[in-house]
């Protein structure tokens, strides 16, 4: 180690910046930065490969700081160890359009890896940073050349260990044998309300052996030696996942507030934050002090550290002269670009059979897996019911790490947590699947996935009150518009099996956040698209599958199972001499980014009389129905029956949609 006393003065610095900035800002978390720093100290100046003048580095190693809640740790270090962070940035700590926001955002602060904060997500989204590491690894690491060999540090609380997630995450860490993870449990004791034994006094050593980790436990976190030692111990421990329990004292070096609940997530207070100057050997009168030895101390390792990139483009320049091909792949992959061609392997479904969309997908994902190694994904186990499964390639195993498919188990919001992580690779395209009610356990990493707008595809199958006899619990009816609600997400419900096959199409090419594609159970007609429009302008969000051959007097509008009931209502109403015009609109999302001069198209202001129909809640219909419109929705939860039976039951039928339509042209007689 270097200079002892350089090193403690190292330490203290970034507690007394803790201290100072949550004061100045008269908000946030101060104590488990304090507490934590020797922990950061050895992560960013002796252990961890990283290069602050390149963060996107591909073989840095990873960190994640799940307990989001502590991030002047993180951004103390990524200020002092040379990233795009300045001593101003950290002084606006918290502040409106500062880099440095309450908790750390992927994307905001250079040297971020993931957007954490609700507890428990970067736990998780650690689980497929390493899943990502072990499968690039066994796809291009060759004898001499380990392309990618990078670990996954993260330092999780006692809240995120308490959280539902982690365990889901953990166990499947366990029984994957992913043995680049190392993580670190910062055992404080303490939570907001007080001592954790409030509500938690598990043995959560014991939990993680029986998850089939690798477990330490050290006493003290400010033991240096003996940190360093078990960091060593886990690099070295390669097949399973490592947790190293450190015990720290929250506010540590605040005279009346360590280990006390009121330094977690309030600031310490004037006179408190004096205390703590005095305590480290700090002026009290001067604020935001960084001395010029601590500050060419962590420079340097910052410099030193990003010699391994150096070092890691000279490998990767031999291995190219070696493997062309590999590299070549490579390459295309990591830089974003799509191989040519592949479009005209998605399939074209003939009209003249019924098929169920999740059955389309099937299809279409099958036939497209062979130009997309970087594809990769799974089911919380319902591959066979939402027809996932890539039936050329292996599953992912503790054995077998270029599997393609994934049994991510019974975990539904470990399963979206961990796919964040498999996308924040900027490698992989992961997907995941469920029926779409299942999509509520999986809220908060769909939302961070919006936020981060990062490339994650969701399945849902199973996606109205069609799924029929399941009854009430299965039958989603809010989800849809709750999903569409979320900020940079793109909701996809086509209308039948070539609407499916372009809404993967769309899928792969979005670059800009997450896409939810839902579809059905049952059987749908294939739509003719000799006759009707064709399915690819799906990518417009909304289109006119079927115009009336006069002026429109109304406009059918209709997303997914719905479609081909209101084209067959279209006929209908021409025989009372109406002009239907049939819209189908498999995504708002996509049809809401459209230029005015085509929505005007599609919706022109002077047709009024609109009718959208979908088996699911009517709110935001009316949005694209006008006041002279109407809406065939649920606004209630359905009830066990035949498909068939229960559509009809609540007017998803051709003679309702007649009626509702004749309906808006009796209004204003």
């Amino acid at each position: 180690m270097e200079n002892k006393n350089l090193i403690q003065k190292s330490i203290d610095t970034v507690r007394v910046l803790a201290a100072d900035v949550v004061q100045k800002a008269n908000s946030g978390h101060p104590g488990t930065p304090m507490a934590l720093a020797p922990l950061g100290h050895l992560l960013w100046s002796e252990v961890m490969h990283y290069n602050p003048r390149n963060p996107e580095w591909a073989n840095r190693d990873r960190f994640v700081l799940s307990c989001g809640h502590a991030c002047m740790l993180q951004y103390s270090y990524l200020y002092l160890t040379g990233y795009k962070i300045t001593l101003n940035d950290i002084e606006n700590f918290r502040q409106l359009h500062s880099i440095t926001a309450g908790h750390p955002e992927y994307g905001l602060t250079p040297g971020i890896e993931v957007t954490t904060g609700p507890l428990g997500q970067g736990f998780a989204n650690g689980v497929g940073m390493a899943i990502a590491q072990q499968y690039m690894a066994k796809r291009y690491n060759r004898p001499d050349f380990n392309i990618f060999d990078y670990k996954i540090y993260a330092i999780c609380s006692d809240g995120d260990i308490m959280e539902g997630v982690s365990a889901e995450a953990a166990s499947l860490a366990g029984h994957l044998g992913l043995g680049n993870m190392i993580y670190f449990y910062d055992s404080n004791h303490i939570t907001i309300e007080g001592s954790t034994d409030l509500a938690f006094d598990e043995d959560v050593a014991k939990r993680f052996e029986a998850y089939g980790w690798h477990v330490q436990d050290l006493p003290d976190i400010n033991d240096l030696e003996a940190l360093s030692v078990a960091i060593r111990n886990a690099q070295e421990e390669t097949g399973r996942p490592s947790l190293i329990k450190v015990r720290s004292h929250i506010g540590y070096g605040s005279p009346n507030k360590h280990d006390s609940a009121s330094a977690h997530g309030s600031p310490l207070g004037k006179d408190e934050v004096r205390l703590v100057k005095e305590n480290f050997g700090f002026d009290p009168e001067k604020s935001f002090v960084v001395p010029q030895d601590v500050l060419d101390f962590y420079h340097k390792a910052g410099q030193k550290s990003s010699g391994n990139e150096d070092e890691w483009n000279e490998l990767f320049k031999n291995y190219k002269n070696k493997y062309p091909d590999l590299a070549e792949e490579y390459e295309l992959i990591s830089s974003g670009k799509l191989p040519q061609g592949w479009e005209e392997k998605l399939p074209v479904f003939e009209p003249g059979e019924d098929m169920a969309t999740r059955k389309a997908s099937g299809k279409t994902l099958n036939a497209i897996a062979e130009y997309f190694p970087q594809l990769i994904g799974g089911s919380a186990d319902l591959s066979p019911s939402t027809n996932t499964v890539l039936e050329a390639y292996q599953s992912f195993s503790a054995k077998n790490r270029d599997g393609r498919n994934f049994h991510f188990g019974i975990r539904e919001h470990a399963m979206g947590a961990v796919l964040n992580g498999m996308a924040l690779s900027h490698y992989l395209i992961p997907y995941g699947a469920t029926f779409l009610i299942f999509s509520d356990y999986m809220r908060p990493p769909l939302r961070l996935a919006a936020i981060m707008k990062i490339r994650q595809i969701m399945v849902f199958t199973h996606d109205s009150i069609g799924l029929g006899e399941d009854g009430t619990t299965h039958q989603p009816v809010e989800q849809l518009i709750g999903l569409r609600t979320v900020p940079n997400m793109t909701v996809i419900r086509p209308a039948d099996a070539n609407e499916t096959t372009h809404a993967w199409r769309v899928a792969i090419e979005h670059k800009d956040g997450p896409v939810a594609i839902a579809l059905t159970r049952q059987e749908i007609p294939v739509i003719d698209q000799n006759k009707y429009a064709n399915a690819k302008n799906l990518e417009k969000g909304a289109y006119i599958l079927s115009d009336s051959e006069g002026e429109p007097d109304i406009i059918l509008i209709a997303s997914g199972s719905e479609v081909h009931l209101i084209l067959q209502a279209q006929e209908e109403l021409k025989k009372n001499q109406i002009n239907a015009r049939v819209v189908s609109m498999p995504s708002w999302n996509l049809f809401d980014q459209q230029t005015a001069a085509y929505k005007e198209k599609v919706f022109p202001k002077n047709i009024r009389k609109r009718l959208a129909v979908e088996a699911g809640s009517s709110i935001g219909w009316m949005k694209y129905t006008t006041d002279d419109g109407d809406v065939i929705g649920i606004d209630k939860f359905g009830e066990s029956a035949p498909a068939e039976e229960i559509m009809k039951e609540y007017g998803f039928s051709i003679e309702n949609i007649v009626k509702k339509s004749l309906a808006l042209f009796s209004k204003n007689i």
